[in-house]
């Protein structure tokens, strides 16, 4: 049996289903944004930096500076003139309000950031300051601080602002900041672990105290802050060096807290007591229960605090491969507000951390 007749072609359109706001888009200048429908980034106030979404949507930029109140997340805290620097004086303060009431932490990315450093006799940031309040205590920094970044706890509920400020005076210098503010849900896997301003993941990574740089910066005084490592699964300890000196360098100055930097200070270990040779009373880097990595056999005791010129943790000039077993892995660093005339020139600390695999027996 024969069929006459036509076949008629349907064609069926694809759709494609865009999640507005989700994930991360980038501007030709280097930040991030989201990707929001085309009409919506200028209503809520954002900047469009380009299509997204395959010509659907608008990555949209989202930036503040002085005297601003903000609640979108991703949104850059930046200089007045920016992306030039500035020169003026005076408070630049931004207000972060929480987008929902299940926010419990801020985290701070200093995409840029160079303010006036801090006086050369004590390192206090008298000229220029940043400073955080409203959350969880954070240390007034200044000078570099370029890669860096903060976790700061918001507190519970919908009030409890964050604010930043940035007090510019003294001398002429070239300010500019440019800070990623990110808003972190109390239940999401980047959220860091309690009381840690700093905290990094991996296996393996670098960290370094604010405004570090072995041949012009100075270690900040008055600081007093956690540095934590998330323990990665099956790994059981971690071991840290201290970054390297650089071809240039006659010698290595990428730990140096204390002493006279300007010639080869030893590792000083220990809390001790006030007036005890060799100990840390004043600055120091606690890394607790800190052993020498390759000694054989293992030393039966260990130290909890390391200053000096020489990272090792035992009183040596030689540089030396730290380890500790405690978990969770976390630092801590303080300084006093008095770096003369026993202290001078230190700048410091920078420290690569590599994991260890636990071994079964």
């Amino acid at each position: 049996m024969a069929y006459e007749g036509s076949w008629t072609l349907v064609l069926l359109p694809i759709f494609t289903v865009f999640q507005w706001g989700q994930g991360l888009c980038s501007a030709a200048s280097g930040e991030y944004g989201s990707c929001q429908p085309n009409n919506e980034c200028v209503l809520r106030g954002g900047l469009p930096a380009g299509p997204c979404a395959g010509g659907y949507g608008t990555c949209c930029i989202f930036m503040a500076s002085c005297g601003g109140v903000v609640r979108e997340n991703g949104t850059y805290f930046v200089n007045p003139n920016h992306p030039d620097s500035t020169d003026g004086t005076g408070s630049c303060q931004l207000t972060i309000l929480k987008m929902h009431p299940d926010i419990c932490q801020i985290r701070l990315d200093f995409d840029h950031f160079s303010l006036n450093g801090p006086e050369i006799v004590n390192h206090i940031c008298n000229s220029d300051q940043f400073l955080v309040s409203g959350g969880s205590p954070a240390p007034t920094i200044c000078g570099s601080a370029t890669g860096e970044h903060m976790y700061i706890d918001a507190g519970m509920g919908q009030g409890n602002p964050i604010i930043l400020t940035v007090i510019t005076s003294g001398p002429s210098y070239p300010r500019s900041w440019r800070i990623r503010i990110s808003q972190i849900p109390c239940g999401a896997i980047a959220k860091a672990d309690q009381g840690c301003l700093q905290y990094h993941t991996g296996v393996s990574g670098r960290v370094r105290s604010f405004n570090f740089d072995p041949v012009n910066g100075r270690q900040l005084s008055n600081q007093d802050y956690s540095i934590c490592i998330r323990t990665e699964r099956n790994f059981c300890s971690i071991q840290y060096t201290a970054c390297p000196a650089g071809s240039s360098a006659n010698r290595s100055r990428t730990f140096t807290l204390s002493g006279n930097s300007n010639s080869i200070v030893q590792a000083m270990v220990g809390g001790g007591s006030q007036g005890t040779p060799n100990s840390c009373t004043n600055d120091w880097l606690m890394v607790p229960c800190a052993k020498v990595a390759d000694r054989l056999p293992m030393a039966s005791t260990c130290e909890d605090k390391i200053c000096g010129g020489t990272f090792n943790a035992e009183v040596s000039s030689v540089e030396r491969t730290v380890v500790t077993t405690i978990r969770p892995f976390r630092l801590a660093f303080h300084t006093d507000s008095i770096e003369a005339p026993t202290d001078v020139d230190n700048r410091g600390f920078c420290i690569d951390y590599v994991q260890q695999p636990c071994h079964s027996n």
